[in-house]
């Protein structure tokens, strides 16, 4: 049934292709260079310069004689903190405070507002069952605030069931603040591990640069160790022995702080801003289409999603990241609208908000300009700008009729090397959210480099050759699905197995989780998680979870986002049957979900 498909795609396309697509590699290198220029600063989502890409972008459409419009759509920027930050406790009933910024200071993903109560000591605030530690055992912590230690015990011991020498995901911040949220915690207080790093200033973490949720449902605030001390002494206690004993023999020193009470006062501003996926349409003989998309935004100056955190607040301009990729959708604009009318139309997209969470995507998809249902394929383009050794990664593949062949015949015609890497078609790029839809996709990705996430992705370093090259090919591809008959049917793949092993060679792979098979949506919600869709033969599937449910209980737990989700799971293993709770059509609906082996 495919060799048919197949026969007849081509020989449709070999009938209605005049010549060969050719792409100028200095017009695409000029995209690049602008996109990627210190004068958008990185074009971060919510950023003015984010907005002259968009009309950079559109204006190019337009002087193709494209018909171009924006798509709106609001975005929670960054947090920024404000002027009203507070933070005073009280020891043996005498008052002290603490100056902001200087001796306090509150994480990005923190609740804001006024708060006060009681204090706990908590270690390192960890609960990991996989190596049978728990700071919280048997500690009462509900409505109290939790004192913890920054990163995990043992850290620079090479036998550490932990990490030895690498941290583990329960040094993360955002998990920190979901265990002690789940533990019932009114919110957190976290200070240095001054005993594990006597060489290192008593800093505070520069706010901004943490990675986390919008809004973590808590308030996460760090103070200067010497404070802590301070709480600590008044119980007869010592902070580096209390450490010091933690790591000797992976034993919770937990107790309360009964002679302190603190009461502080948070500022954390987040913004909404409205930002605007670019929409070009060419229209074809009939009401289908196909889309040719790409992400225009990048990370602006970096913030906590750089790979170079030391030059966070320079700009990160993303030529590869993904400028290149824009710069394919202008290019390949511009050649079909230089072409007979297609049998399909063509809609030429770019995305904004991608670097968040394929925000701009996911919105198209449930707002489409087009109907979606008349989309037949999505071809996703996302760093095409660096080829090494003719290269290309190839995603989605298994996800059209016919696709597989068609690629394997254009192949033959150009010097680079397809690998097929994915057949699923989901993964962290726009195409994602066009799969959930069930529309076929195709992704090209030229692979990561050691510039990725960095300020030094430049514009100079794209090999626009090569490039060209790949941008042939994709207008080929397009081509012989616009002009094709019959259009390509959507293929749910099934995730295969893949071996799972940790850092000790066991296939149990302790911290790694088990597998719950939902893809989240990563659109801003108020309170859950919304799965854009369900894996195929998936355990979620199994126990009759959809796409569009939003699970807001996992195990008696609250979910609030998929931070608290992902941490919730990965304390399970597979084999567990574990109670969910969903809304479908804002009506709650209980499920058994038994986790496999995550694949």
């Amino acid at each position: 049934m495919k060799s048919r498909i197949f026969l007849l795609l081509a020989a449709a396309a070999t009938a209605a292709t005049v010549k060969p697509p050719q792409i100028d590699p200095k017009a695409y290198v000029e995209h690049v260079r602008y996109l990627a220029s210190p004068e958008l600063r990185g074009r971060g989502t919510g950023m003015p310069e984010l907005d002259k890409a968009a009309h950079y972008i559109a204006r190019q459409f337009k002087e193709a004689g494209l018909e171009t419009q924006f798509q709106p759509f609001s975005v929670t920027t960054n947090a920024r903190l404000g002027k009203r930050n507070q933070f005073s406790y009280r020891l043996q009933d005498k008052k002290h405070s603490l100056a902001p910024e200087k001796q306090f200071s509150p994480f990005n993903f923190s609740s804001g507002g006024q708060f006060e109560g009681e204090v706990v000591f908590a270690g390192y605030g960890i609960t990991a069952k996989e190596y049978n530690y728990d700071d919280y055992d048997g500690l009462d912590v509900k409505n109290k605030f939790v004192l913890i230690l920054r990163h995990e015990p043992q850290e620079y011991d090479e036998k550490s069931v932990f990490s030895g020498k690498v941290y583990t995901e329960h040094s993360q911040f955002f998990s920190k603040a979901t265990n002690a949220k789940l533990h019932g915690a009114r919110g957190v207080i976290l200070i240095n591990d001054i005993a594990n790093h006597g060489s290192d200033a008593d800093d505070l973490e520069p706010f901004g640069k943490t990675v986390g949720p919008t809004n973590a449902g808590i308030p996460f605030v760090q103070i200067k160790a010497d404070a802590a001390e301070a709480w600590l002494t008044a119980a007869g206690k010592d902070l580096r022995t209390l450490q010091a004993d933690i790591d000797k023999d992976l034993k919770p020193r937990s107790f309360p702080l009964d002679a302190v009470k603190v009461s502080f006062h948070l500022d954390v501003r987040r913004e909404t801003k409205t930002v605007n996926n670019v929409v070009a349409f060419l229209p074809g003989e009939s009401t289908e289409h196909i889309v040719i998309g790409a992400h225009y935004d990048h990370l602006g100056l970096g913030e906590q999603f750089s790979m170079a955190p030391s030059q966070a607040g320079t700009p990160h301009v993303g030529a590869d990241d993904n400028a290149s990729g824009t710069a394919g959708v202008i290019e390949l604009a511009r050649y079909f609208a230089s072409q007979p009318k297609p049998r399909r139309g063509i809609v030429f997209l770019c995305f904004a908000g991608e670097e968040l969470g394929l925000l701009g995507s996911s919105y198209y998809v449930n707002n489409p300009k087009f109907p979606i249902g008349q989309a037949i394929a999505m071809i996703n383009m996302d760093m095409i700008g660096r080829i090494r050794d003719q290269k290309i990664y190839l995603g989605g593949i298994g996800t059209g009729t016919g696709f597989k062949e068609m690629l394997e015949d254009l192949a033959k015609s150009t010097p680079l090397k397809l690998e097929f890497s994915d057949q699923t078609g989901y993964g962290s790029s726009d195409h994602t959210s066009f799969t959930t839809k069930q529309v076929p996709v195709l992704f090209f990705f030229s692979g990561l480099h050691a510039d990725y996430h960095k300020p030094s992705d430049t514009w100079d370093k794209i090999e626009a050759e090569p490039a060209a090259r790949l941008l042939e090919l994709v207008a080929a591809a397009a081509q012989r699905i616009t002009d094709g008959q019959p259009r390509p049917q959507f293929v749910r793949v099934a995730e295969p197995p893949k071996p799972t092993t940790s850092h000790a060679g066991s296939s149990s792979a302790p911290g790694y989780g088990p597998y719950f098979g939902s893809i989240p949506d990563m659109a801003e919600q108020k309170n859950g998680v919304r799965f854009a869709d369900v894996r195929e033969s998936s355990p979620a599937a199994k126990a009759g979870l959809k796409g569009g449910d939003t699970m807001i209980e996992f195990d008696g737990k609250p979910i609030q986002n998929l931070y608290d989700f992902t941490y919730a799971l990965r304390s399970k293993k597979p084999g567990d049957v574990v109670k969910v709770k969903i809304l479908r059509d804002g009506q709650p609906l209980n499920a058994e979900v038994t986790l496999e082996q995550r694949r």
